[in-house]
């Protein structure tokens, strides 16, 4: 088996496994906050579980002339996502990391979202 073949297996087994412990914590129904972090850009979007469709999504694409470091961009990704979850009534969700680390891009992503009022 290559190097990529192990990369590619563990990380899927690791989202499999944090997505797995979300659905057994998540009694409530709450929607789910997904990120996705590629080398360029940031995305994250809110999802429902139960009819499995996307309710909201946001990434750095989008964002209008950012300014800083990739870690600065997160973290506006995540107070625009959270600001337009808010107005749809939005408040409480879960996190959901996927396979990566809740260090740096994704904890700044995080961060933006609490700040702009969302609870998880």
């Amino acid at each position: 088996m290559s190097i990529q073949a192990k990369i590619a297996k563990r990380t899927s087994r690791r989202a499999f496994r944090v997505r797995n412990k979300l659905r057994s914590i998540n009694r409530a129904g709450r929607l789910r906050v997904s990120v996705f972090r590629s080398h360029r850009s940031i995305a994250a979007q809110i999802i429902d579980d139960a009819q499995q469709k996307t309710v909201l999504s946001f990434s750095s694409v989008q964002l209008t002339a950012p300014e800083g470091d990739k870690t600065a961009v997160a973290k506006l990704v995540g107070l625009e996502l959270g600001k337009r979850a808010i107005a749809q009534n939005i408040a409480e969700v879960v996190f959901d990391r996927g396979s990566y680390l809740y260090h740096g891009r994704v904890k700044a992503l995080a961060d933006g979202l609490r700040e702009s009022g969302m609870q998880f």
